[in-house]
């Protein structure tokens, strides 16, 4: 039986391959117990365009694992892609579900300009 990590990274790994036939920047969230961490990808090169999460410093955050955390790093990534002049992305999840965390940095984003 396959574990649980497994299972979520052959998911990603599907999404993936179905982003990169698009040919858009790729939005990558990654969730862990502690922490939310957001890159965005070109789509041809792989590389790093914009990047943030609840490791750097924000004002006023009460907590890096909540919801109010994952909402301030959605926007903040939409404002580094739009000053890196990207407005179109794909949005990867990586295998994670589509709710809490996920879902508010995914609409913060979407709130703070970014289309996909």
């Amino acid at each position: 039986m396959k574990s649980k990590n497994e299972t979520r990274v052959r998911r990603a790994r599907r999404t993936r391959a179905h982003i990169r036939v698009l040919g858009v920047p790729r939005l990558s969230v990654h969730r862990t117990g502690q922490h939310i961490y957001v890159q965005l990808f070109a789509a041809e090169a792989g590389k790093t365009i914009a990047a943030a999460s609840t490791v750097e410093k924000i004002d006023g955050l009460t907590g890096t694992s909540n919801v109010d955390a994952a909402k301030r790093v959605g926007a903040l990534i939409a404002e580094r892609a739009k000053a890196a002049g990207v407005t179109k992305v794909a949005f990867d999840r990586s295998g994670f579900k589509y709710h809490g965390r996920v879902k508010a940095l995914a609409d913060a984003a979407r709130e703070a300009g970014l289309e996909f």
